[in-house]
């Protein structure tokens, strides 16, 4: 047994390339070890074949300006070699662009494409770290997504609105009919934004919506008002809150809140002009 020495080196260093096959400690024992240890005797002829077919080629392998130099088994495949390679960069095998001559095929083995000492071994690819380190801005814009997505919720969940319906229904609300002409009296028993009591008149002879509260009384020219929006209020169906805007965007919204059902549709029409063509 003189070769063993020589033997034994070899079996040390496949474990570099060939993802440890052959390298068991076993692999270096004599044949005329124990005979019972059917297990060792298998690895040691697994040994024997790791001399004699595994040749290693020596590879430099090019991922981000950085070179690897690499010993790998010219029997192994190129999905082994993806294998070796997220173990040098942390890049998954799924994440990987290899090419040697081209896109290099998983199932061959180097061999099979004719990898040579020396070969050059390309690989492209980004970390998951660097797709979310480049992905930040389109976070950023989900998160835009999700502010859309809020305003999308149900208006009385919104923090501003439930601060002034968890006051609860005022005791002096106008009752909820079915029915949907404007009341020819004032619509009163309502909250406003900061949760005061505010009454709606509708001046149709000086087209102008009157909202009052206990400090004013607001005239406004119903041309003046660019929309009317509402929504029921969660639990309270027959009631909405709803909201005139007096300017150009969401900021001049003022919110009525507990305004009976049946006179929302009137008072839509009313305020953006539905009968001034009748």
């Amino acid at each position: 047994g003189a070769e063993e020495p020589g033997m034994e080196a070899e079996a040390q260093e496949l474990p570099l390339g060939c993802g440890g096959e052959g390298g068991s400690p076993a692999a270096g024992r004599s044949p005329e070890g124990d005979e019972r240890r059917d297990p060792s005797q298998a690895s040691v002829s697994n040994g024997g074949e790791a001399e004699s077919g595994k040749e290693l080629v020596e590879l430099k392998v090019i991922w981000n300006k950085n070179k690897y130099d690499v010993k790998f088994c010219l029997d192994s495949t190129g999905a082994e070699l993806k294998q070796k390679i997220h173990s040098l960069t942390g890049l998954p095998p799924a994440m990987q662009k290899v090419m040697f001559k081209g896109l290099l095929p998983e199932e061959k083995t180097l061999r099979e494409i004719k990898v040579t000492n020396g070969a050059k071994i390309m690989v492209v690819g980004s970390t998951i770290n660097d797709v979310l380190a480049v992905n930040t801005p389109k976070e950023a814009a989900q998160q835009e997504v999700k502010a859309e997505e809020n305003k999308k919720e149900p208006l009385c969940r919104q923090k501003q609105h439930r601060k002034v319906l968890d006051k609860g229904k005022p005791d002096d609300v106008m009752p909820s009919v079915k029915g949907e002409r404007l009341p020819t009296v004032p619509l009163s028993g309502m909250y406003n934004k900061s949760g005061g009591k505010v009454r709606l008149t509708f001046k149709l002879e000086q087209d102008q919506l009157w909202i009052g509260t206990k400090e004013r009384t607001e005239k406004l020219p119903m041309g003046s008002i660019k929309n009317v929006v509402s929504e029921p209020i969660e639990g309270h169906e027959d009631y909405h809150m709803m909201a005139f805007q007096l300017g150009p965007t969401e900021a001049s919204y003022y919110w009525v809140y507990w305004v009976p059902t049946q006179y929302v549709d009137a008072i839509k029409d009313t305020v953006l002009g539905k009968w001034q063509y009748f």
